[in-house]
C-alpha cells in the first residue's frame, strides 16, 4: 500500500528545476500512506513527472522501491495496491522466457507482466487492489488505470498547462498550477449522499477515475481538453453473462455454498501474505466474523483482531466482537469512543478526506485504524458483503414496500404518509420502544422515528428509482439547500449502464456497488487507514467472488426478510448461530446526542446565520430551523446536520490554508 502522484505536460517542455519542485513537494504531501520511502522520477524532455511514497509490505529490500523502470527502460510505473496472484503471473512469465528478477515485489511482476502482455492484458491477469500511472516512453503516452472495484483512489485533472494525478488531492494541490474552484454540483451530492459519487470531485475540472476504468492521454493532448475513459472490467458485463450459473445454483444449493466457502477461503489465504504484521477488523457481525473465521482457521497462530464500542448500548457493538473473537481463539483488542475521541478527531477530518465526506461512521473507522497500526501493518476487513450478498436492511424493505405501495391507489398513500407525520419522530420511538419486547430481530433496527418518516417520503413517490434516491439521500431537495445551482443532473446516475432483468433489490444492490461502494464505504476506510498507514484488505471484493456472488439467484442471499443467507450458512460452521443472530446495527455514532451536548459549541460556531450568508454556499433558513429543532429534541436531523458540518469545517481549513499560503 502506497501513494503515487505526478503531473504531465502533454504540449510543452517544463523547466527542469521546477518540475523538480513540484514533484518533490506533491510526493511529500503523501508521506503517511507510505512512511518507508520516498521515490522520484522525472523526464523534462517528455513533460512527465512520477512520484511515490511507500508503505513496505511485500519485498522490505530496496529492490520493491519505485517509481520502477522496466528490465527494457520503455516503461516506469508508480503503482499503489496489492497484487495478491503475483507469484502465479511471475510463474507465468517465467515459462515464458522472462528472468533476471531484481526482487520478489508484485510491483515488478505487474511491469514485467505490462511489457509481456500489454497493460489491460496484465490488469485482467490480476487478481488485487491497485491505482496505477504508467508512462511509455516511446509511445509517449501516460495510462492511468485502477482496479476492478474501486478499492484505490486515484484522482486527476488539468490545471493550466498540466495533467496533475494522485492518490489523493492534497498532492495535486501542491502543484504550482494547481486551480481549485469549487464545484457546487459535487456540494449538492455530499448534501444528498454524504459523499460525493464518481467521478465528481469538491473541485471543478478535477475528476475520481472511476472502478474499473483506464484512462490514456497521448502526447500533444490539448490542455484542458476533455479525457475520456474506458473500463477495462465492467460488472454490468459482468452480470449480464451470468444467467447459466444462476440456474445451476438452484438445482444444488449445498453445493454452490461449499464452493462460496472454498473460493472465500482461497482468497482470505492469498490476501493473509504479507511480510509484516497483520491482523483484521472485528465487528461480531456476519461480514467480519466470517473473515477472521477463515484467517483462524488458515493460521498456526491467534489472529489479532480489533474493534470499536460505545458507552451508548444502542451503537456498542463491542461485546459481541468480544465473544466471538473469544470463541474464535483470536488475540483480541478494543477500545471504547468517547465524546472526547470526537472533539479530537473532527479538527483532522478536512485533512484526512482531502473533499467534503460525511459518513459519521468515519469517526469509529479511524479509530480503529489507529487502534490496529498500533500493532499491525495490515489489516483485513468484511467490506463489501452487504452490496454483494444483500446485507442492507433497505434492500428487502424496499422490496417489500414497493409491492405493497403499488396496490394502494396515490391519494390513499398520501394519506397515509400525512397519518405518519401527526406524530414526532422521537414519539415513534417512544411506541417502537414499548413495542421491543415482541418484535422479531430482524424488525428491529435504530431509529425508528426516523426511518417511519423516511416511510412517509417514500408513500409519495411514482417510481421505484426515485424511492431508491429517497432511501439513500439526506438532504432529498439539494437545490434548495445549495446556493449558485444551475441545472442539477441525475446525481445517482451510475456511469455504467444497468444490467436487464434485474429485480428491484439487485437493481439497488447493483447501484450500491457502483456507486456507494467506491464512494463512500472504500474512500472511508482508505482515507482513514492510511492516515495511519495502515494497508487494509477486503477479500469479498475480489473479483472472483463478486462475479460469484453475482451468479447467485437471489434466494441465496436473501431470505425470509434476512439478507446475506449464503454467508450465514458458511459462518454457522464456524461460529455458533447464537452469536450472530441479532439486529444489525451497522458502524454507526451517537451524533445525535452528542451536537446537542460535548459538540455543540462547535456546530453553532459554524452555522452563525452570518456566517453562512457571507460564504454563499448554503441558504442559512433550511439549516438555522433544522439546527433549531436538533437542539431542542424535536427532531433528529443528525444525518442532515452533519452534511453540513462538515463541510463548513472543511470550507475554514481551505481559508486557513489560503491565508497561510499569501503569508508565505
Amino acid at each position: 500500500m502506497c501513494g503515487l502522484t505526478g503531473f504531465y505536460y502533454p504540449t510543452r517542455k517544463a523547466l527542469l528545476a521546477p518540475m523538480q519542485a513540484d514533484l518533490n513537494a506533491m510526493t511529500a504531501s503523501l508521506q503517511h500512506r507510505g512512511p518507508d520511502a520516498a521515490g522520484t522520477w522525472l523526464d523534462q524532455e517528455g513533460g512527465i513527472a512520477l512520484g511515490h511514497r511507500r508503505l513496505a509490505v511485500q519485498d522490505l529490500s530496496p529492490q520493491g522501491s519505485q517509481p520502477m523502470v522496466s528490465a527494457t527502460g520503455r516503461r516506469v510505473l508508480v503503482f499503489n495496491g496489492e497484487i495478491y496472484n503475483h507469484h502465479k503471473i511471475r510463474q507465468r512469465l517465467e515459462q515464458a522466457g522472462v528472468s533476471g528478477w531484481r526482487g520478489h515485489s508484485d510491483t515488478e511482476t505487474l511491469l514485467a507482466a505490462i511489457e509481456a502482455w500489454g497493460l489491460e492484458q496484465a490488469l485482467t491477469a490480476c487478481e488485487g487492489m491497485f491505482a496505477l500511472a504508467l508512462w511509455d516512453r516511446h509511445a509517449r503516452c501516460l495510462s492511468l488505470a485502477r482496479d476492478r472495484m474501486g478499492e484505490k483512489p486515484l484522482y486527476y485533472g488539468w490545471s493550466g498547462p498540466a495533467l496533475l494525478f494522485g492518490s489523493e488531492l492534497k498532492a495535486l494541490c501542491r502543484h504550482r498550477h494547481w486551480q481549485g474552484e469549487i464545484n457546487r454540483v459535487a456540494l449538492a451530492a455530499q448534501m444528498s449522499f454524504s459523499y460525493i459519487p464518481e467521478p465528481l470531485c469538491i473541485y471543478q475540472g478535477t475528476h475520481k477515475l472511476e472502478q474499473g476504468c483506464l484512462l490514456q492521454v497521448p502526447a500533444g493532448t490539448a490542455p484542458g481538453s476533455r479525457l475520456e475513459s474506458r473500463r477495462w472490467w465492467s460488472l454490468s458485463g459482468q452480470i449480464q453473462s451470468r444467467t447459466a450459473a444462476r440456474q445451476a445454483a438452484v438445482a444444488d444449493p449445498v453445493a454452490v455454498v461449499n464452493a462460496m466457502e472454498s473460493l472465500l477461503g482461497e482468497v482470505v489465504g492469498a490476501q493473509m501474505l504479507a511480510d509484516v504484521p497483520l491482523g483484521a477488523f472485528l465487528s461480531g457481525g456476519v461480514d467480519s466474523s466470517l473473515i477472521v473465521a477463515l484467517m483462524q482457521q488458515q493460521s498456526g497462530t491467534p489472529i489479532r483482531t480489533f474493534t470499536i464500542g460505545f458507552d451508548e448500548q444502542d451503537f456498542d457493538e463491542a461485546p459481541f466482537a468480544r465473544a466471538v473473537a473469544q470463541h474464535l481463539g483470536t488475540r483480541h483488542t478494543e477500545l471504547t469512543a468517547r465524546p472526547s475521541d470526537a472533539l479530537e478527531i473532527i479538527p483532522q477530518l478536512p485533512q484526512l478526506f482531502d473533499e467534503p465526506f460525511s459518513d459519521m461512521s468515519q469517526l469509529p473507522t479511524f479509530l480503529v485504524a489507529r487502534l490496529a497500526r498500533s500493532q499491525v501493518t495490515v489489516s483485513l476487513s468484511g467490506d463489501g458483503a452487504d452490496e454483494l450478498f444483500g446485507g442492507y436492511n433497505r434492500y428487502f424493505y424496499a422490496h417489500s414496500l414497493w409491492a405493497r405501495m403499488n396496490a394502494v391507489p396515490a391519494p390513499l398513500r398520501r394519506s397515509m404518509a400525512g397519518l405518519i407525520r401527526c406524530a414526532r419522530p422521537g414519539q415513534w420511538d417512544r411506541v417502537f420502544g414499548m413495542l421491543k419486547p415482541v418484535t422479531p430481530f430482524r424488525l428491529r433496527f435504530n431509529e425508528p422515528g426516523q426511518k417511519m418518516y423516511k416511510v412517509a417520503d417514500i408513500l409519495q413517490v411514482d417510481s421505484a428509482a426515485v424511492m431508491y434516491q429517497l432511501l439513500t439521500a439526506h438532504w432529498a431537495d439539494p437545490e434548495q439547500l445549495v446556493r449558485g445551482l444551475a441545472d442539477l443532473p441525475e446525481l445517482h446516475a451510475p456511469q455504467t449502464p444497468v444490467p436487464e432483468g434485474l429485480n428491484l433489490m439487485e437493481h439497488m444492490m447493483f447501484l450500491d456497488s457502483m456507486s456507494y461502494l467506491p464512494g463512500d464505504i472504500l474512500a472511508k476506510v482508505d482515507r482513514t487507514a492510511m492516515a495511519s498507514s495502515l494497508e487494509t484488505r477486503a477479500p469479498y471484493l475480489n473479483h472472483r467472488v463478486v462475479e460469484q456472488a453475482w451468479s447467485l439467484p437471489l434466494d441465496l442471499k436473501i431470505r425470509d426478510g434476512q439478507g446475506k443467507w449464503i454467508l450465514r450458512q458458511i459462518l454457522y460452521r464456524h461460529v455458533p448461530r447464537a452469536l450472530i443472530e441479532r439486529p444489525k446495527k451497522g458502524f454507526g455514532v451517537p451524533m445525535g446526542q452528542w451536537l446537542r451536548g460535548s459538540l455543540r459549541d462547535w456546530a453553532e460556531a459554524l452555522l452563525q446565520p452570518a456566517r453562512l450568508a457571507a460564504e454563499g454556499f448554503f441558504e442559512p433558513a433550511p439549516v438555522l430551523q433544522k439546527w433549531r429543532e436538533h437542539v431542542q429534541g424535536i427532531h433528529d436531523w443528525q444525518y442532515h446536520l452533519w452534511d453540513v458540518l462538515v463541510f463548513q469545517a472543511w470550507l475554514e481549513q481551505q481559508a486557513a490554508m489560503k491565508k497561510s499560503a499569501l503569508a508565505a
